[in-house]
């Protein structure tokens, strides 16, 4: 576009705008050839790994022993033989929804245990909820939300849910949803125990499509009776407004 051009477009919809229009006179064709600069899209639910630099050896001693002498409880990091290292990460889970877990109600004898279908209620998570996870370096976002459902005996599908990462800079406030293969306790020995440097968050995968392979069968199920119920309300709606038609027009004659 030309710099004398007025012309205002969303910045996701600009790379799939073109105009063929010219600038002012005497401009040539240089100004029409200027590279447009690119605006980062902040949409948490596109996941971009984050860059993090390849410690060597000493480094990541070096780091990991800081790293302790800044804590004030037991929950240190470890190095091992290997390279690798385990310690603690505090993730709290922040839940709009509603989630599955086992039914209080057991069977009486083990041959009911067999044949009854497994239960599961619903229920909200308390607000604040947090768990401290002991992980290693190799332990990927995936594996943390698996094992955060497994303490809390969440029943639903892991994909329905994300690792998210908290940043509190400059008075502002960044997230981001990790990776499936992003490791959670590289990034917490990189930025410190610090809340504010970093923090973990399990929220809701909001991905902008509806997983339906994530739902279990009854809750499919659940979604097609509310769906017909819709519906069937949908067409005593029309079948009410077209008989007021009729009553008018008989009246009318």
């Amino acid at each position: 576009l030309s710099p004398d051009c007025s012309f205002t477009c969303h910045y996701r919809c600009r790379a799939l705008v073109r105009l063929d229009c010219s600038g002012p006179r005497g401009l040539g064709s240089e100004a029409n050839d200027v590279p447009e600069q690119e605006v980062e899209d902040t949409n948490v639910d596109d996941p971009v790994e984050a860059e993090t630099p390849e410690l060597e050896p000493a480094q990541l001693e070096q780091r990991i022993r800081e790293y302790n002498s800044q804590i004030n409880s037991n929950l240190f990091m470890s190095l091992s033989k290997d390279g690798s290292y385990s310690g603690f990460i505090k993730v709290q889970l922040k839940l709009a929804r509603p989630v599955s877990v086992p039914a209080a109600a057991r069977p009486s004898c083990p041959a009911e245990t067999r044949r009854a279908p497994r239960r599961r209620t619903s229920f909200y998570l308390p607000e604040g909820t947090a768990k401290h996870l002991h992980v290693t370096s190799r332990t990927p976002a995936a594996h943390v939300v698996t094992a955060l459902l497994a303490k809390f005996m969440v029943l639903d599908n892991p994909r329905k849910f994300a690792l998210f990462e908290r940043r509190e800079k400059d008075e502002q406030v960044h997230v981001r949803k990790l990776g499936e293969h992003e490791r959670p306790l590289r990034l917490r020995l990189l930025a410190g125990p610090g809340e504010k440097a970093l923090s973990f968050v399990l929220k809701e995968n909001e991905s902008g499509e509806v997983q339906w392979e994530a739902f279990s069968l009854p809750e499919l199920q659940n979604f097609l009776r509310l769906l017909q119920r819709e519906e069937e309300e949908r067409v005593r709606q029309v079948l009410r407004k077209y008989e007021r038609c009729r009553q008018r027009l008989q009246e009318a004659l």
